[in-house]
């Protein structure tokens, strides 16, 4: 795997520690740079003080959404090219079109396998 890839520091949003912890220890084993938000509020705080290379974010979060989050970040300059990937258990298609709609570069739904996570994100950073 390309090691500049795998250099890359990932930013997961997931209120449910038990997911985070899992999507976290998958990157960590891919060989990315990890830094975890238990909200959307708290990521916009966490990407103030450095930019990710990439957001993987949950949909259903309190206060605001994933969807939220993605518009939020997109509509800022100094934002907008961070590629955002939706993980959800949503398996409508609707979702699908619609996390794409806001901006999102992929879309993961749980459960999902370590190899298939690491797929989406490395394609996507490579």
């Amino acid at each position: 795997m390309n090691t500049a890839v795998q250099k890359s520091t990932i930013l997961v949003v997931e209120d449910t520690l038990s997911e985070m912890e899992l999507i976290s220890h998958y990157l960590h084993e891919g060989g990315f740079s990890v830094s975890n938000a238990i909200s959307a509020k708290d990521a916009l705080v966490r990407i103030q003080e450095s930019l990710p290379d990439l957001i993987l974010t949950d949909i259903v979060m309190p206060d605001m959404s994933g969807f939220e989050l993605c518009r939020s970040l997109k509509r800022n300059a100094e934002t907008s090219k961070i590629p955002i990937v939706f993980c959800s258990s949503k398996d409508q298609e609707i979702d699908r079109l619609w996390a794409m709609k806001q901006g999102g570069a992929a879309y993961i739904q749980k459960p999902f396998s370590r190899e298939d996570l690491l797929r989406v994100v490395t394609s996507i950073l490579s």
